[in-house]
């Protein structure tokens, strides 16, 4: 008997030592995933990083910024209101004369589709 019973103890302890590694092996896999979770996160993150900033770039060669683009559009306007207020001044005067010929120097004609009759 006690040979079988020696022979049950060595195989609970087989037994025993089989569980423990299994668990050993279940934490170790278990950090290594989460281990790899974190490193993909850190990686995903670092990726969006990057992409971002290249928009931000692109954006910024391809648009402007905001600011700098208001400021454009002001000096634009500002240099287009000169050319026009500077064309009229110029042109003022020459016009206004056309116009007063035009209108003091009537020469009365009959219109081409205008048909007599004679009654």
């Amino acid at each position: 008997m006690t040979s079988q019973s020696r022979g049950i103890q060595q195989l609970l302890q087989a037994e025993k030592r089989a569980k423990d590694k299994l668990e050993e092996t279940k934490k170790r896999k278990n950090k290594r995933l989460r281990q790899a979770k974190e490193e993909a996160t850190a990686e995903i993150d670092q990726y969006k990083l990057n992409r971002e900033a290249d928009f931000r770039h692109i954006q910024t060669s391809v648009m402007g910024s905001q600011g700098n683009l208001a400021v454009k559009i002001e000096e634009q306007t500002v240099e287009k209101v000169q050319i026009y207020n500077s064309s009229y001044h110029k042109y003022k005067e020459g016009i206004l004369k056309e116009l007063l010929d035009l209108a003091y120097n009537i020469k009365p004609e009959l219109h081409t589709n205008y048909k007599y009759k004679v009654q």
